[in-house]
């Protein structure tokens, strides 16, 4: 049978990106895997992993079986050659470049997935590109809405807003983003995870979900009203939910995912108790996109001793929703609907 084909970009050269795709490789998961990366890099980073790799540039073809310690190759150079925990701006082209291949490979087919291994976004600016990051730049090149979430085998957590000053978050948040991101999660939580008739819990904006209005009043003027009209349309919603109790053991049974209002609401829950098995997948897209939860650890890069276990987790539910995604392809009209989630937090744990 056919191996997925994973496209996993190497992320900023002078990280941990690098290492963590061998020590990827070196695992024998049953994947395709094919980096886009420089060559020399990853010889590079094995050397200091003390692994052995063969890499073998990709030429399409179908492989059945995949031996550990084996990569498939699509060479993307260097501007210059990294420095380990030194990102140098003028290799700011090469990373987008990786990333521009993997999006559009997965486009036309060529890909199953793309893994991202973490990037360093201050380089790319320095450099003078415009860039917020890897779900905003997917989203422009697959001219698709998107919506960030992460995941652990026990708790998914979409987010409302991602990367924005705290100040700001208040106006961003309105009853058309909140309708637009929770009809992006529904959707991607029944046709990505299979599951029939998703709950969403929706934290509030404010203390205790403004506690009828004294601590706030966006969840009486924006947030309610939103909610009410999806629940009209059939969507099981929960909340606005206080973000101080909504994540207790008790809570969980109730919903499959939970939608934060800002960045940091949420994801330290999550990252606190699975650091390492969390994942980030950008919803939306035409594709499957997973990457790890961390940043690139300069002050790693170069030891060989970085932590794989986000980019394997990462790589794993990218196989698991691609089975999920065939599976539901291959099955009759409406025999998603019995399906559930690969990684099955919440209630379904």
């Amino acid at each position: 049978m056919p191996l997925p084909r994973l496209a996993v970009t190497a992320g900023e050269p002078a990280g941990i990106g690098p290492e963590l795709l061998i020590r990827l490789a070196a695992t024998p998961l049953a994947a395709s895997l094919i980096a886009i990366a420089d060559r020399h890099v990853l010889e590079r980073a094995a050397a200091r992993c003390g692994l052995h790799i063969e890499l073998a540039e990709d030429d399409g073809s179908v492989q059945t079986e995949r031996r550990r310690g084996t990569l498939r190759l699509r060479h993307t150079p260097l501007a210059v050659d990294e420095a380990p925990g030194l990102p140098d701006p003028r290799n700011a082209r090469h990373v987008l470049d990786t990333l521009s291949e993997a999006a559009d490979g997965c486009l036309a087919g060529r890909y199953d997935a793309v893994v991202t291994a973490p990037l360093q976004k201050s380089s790319i600016n320095d450099a003078g590109i415009r860039f917020s990051g890897h779900t905003e730049f997917f989203a422009e090149r697959a001219h698709s809405d998107v919506v960030m979430m992460l995941a652990s085998p026990e708790l998914r957590v979409a987010l409302a807003t991602t990367h924005l000053p705290l100040a700001a978050v208040p106006a961003a948040i309105t009853g058309a983003t909140l309708t637009r991101t929770l009809r992006i999660v529904h959707a991607e939580l029944r046709s990505k995870f299979g599951i029939a008739e998703p709950r969403i819990a929706v934290l509030g904006l404010n203390p205790h979900a403004g506690e009828g209005g004294h601590l706030g009043r966006e969840e009486i003027d924006t947030l309610i009203p939103a909610l009410d009209a999806l629940r009209d349309e059939g969507m099981k919603l929960l909340g606005p939910m206080p973000a101080d109790t909504a994540f207790v053991p008790a809570q969980r049974r109730h919903y499959d995912a939970v939608l934060a209002m800002y960045h940091d609401q949420a994801l330290p829950v999550l990252k606190s108790e699975a650091f390492d098995r969390t994942v980030n997948l950008t919803l939306g897209l035409p594709f499957i996109r997973t990457s790890v939860d961390h940043g690139t650890a300069l002050d790693l890069a170069g030891t060989g001793q970085a932590n794989p276990a986000s980019l394997i987790a990462a790589a794993q539910m990218a196989l698991e929703l691609v089975a999920h995604r065939v599976t539901c392809s291959s099955s009759p009209p409406g025999g998603e609907a019995r399906g559930e989630a690969p990684t099955s937090p919440g209630a379904n744990q």
